[in-house]
């Protein structure tokens, strides 16, 4: 699969192109910058039963490489994810539950200083029509719940609502938005928050499996500003 984004703010545009190869179980992605960075990301699947193996690396930026390990089973996840650097930091992630309710929790703990970078949980309630969240997160400094309602049994049309809450900060931010299906080959996303936020996709499949995105961001407190544009371009045989 080949891929191609960019982004315009003001004067300034930037892009990458992507390329996605797969060979039995193994995977290799590689993106290219308009800063000439380069990533690459080898997967491999089953190398252990129930297990992912992931192994990523930057270019100039040698000291981002990771090793992430995921398991899999019926009812429950546990990812763990390793710097390939002289001061690893390690990250674990691990849910449990059941098709209509889920717990969930991550942490990240620094091996130099011994302390946790970050500690999150979660749960979530599931429906037939409906999906609800909390998350406390932040290391306990903020705290969110959403709420998605579906339109149609395909769940391709739906309504959001969000609510978030910053204790730091006493800051509160609510957020509204849905998702739209003009035609089975055509989506239409849009959000609003309150602090006048306004962002909206329009994703189309111009051929099956290739899928032609526009994005738009708009500061509808701050006109004057330029809104904020992006393409992307996914091609797969």
């Amino acid at each position: 699969a080949l891929t191609s984004t960019a982004l315009k703010k003001g004067g300034l545009s930037t892009g990458d192109v992507a390329a996605l190869y797969k060979y039995k179980n193994t995977q290799f992605d590689v993106k290219v910058d308009t800063n000439s960075n380069i990533s690459t990301t080898l997967t491999f699947t089953e190398i252990l039963p129930s297990t992912k193996t992931i192994a990523s690396f930057k270019v100039p930026d040698y000291n981002s490489g990771k090793l992430e390990v995921q398991y899999f089973h019926d009812h429950a996840t546990v990812t763990t994810t390793v710097g390939l650097n002289q001061t690893p930091g390690v990250d674990v992630a691990a849910t449990i539950g059941t098709p209509t309710i889920a717990f969930g929790a991550e942490a990240g703990y620094d091996t130099t200083s011994g302390n946790f970078t970050k500690y999150t949980a979660g749960i979530s309630m599931t429906k037939p029509d409906s999906c609800a969240s909390i998350i406390l997160g932040d290391k306990g400094d903020s705290i969110k719940a959403s709420y998605v309602h579906y339109m149609d049994q395909l769940k391709k049309s739906a309504a959001v609502a969000e609510i978030s809450r910053r204790f730091s900060t006493n800051e509160n931010t609510f957020t509204v938005g849905g998702v739209y299906a003009v035609d089975h080959l055509t989506l239409i996303k849009a959000k609003l928050n309150s602090h006048g936020r306004l962002g909206a996709v329009l994703q189309h499949e111009v051929v099956p499996k290739s899928l032609l995105t526009i994005s738009s961001e708009l500061d509808t407190k701050a006109l004057e500003k330029s809104p904020r544009f992006g393409l992307a371009l996914a091609l797969k045989p």
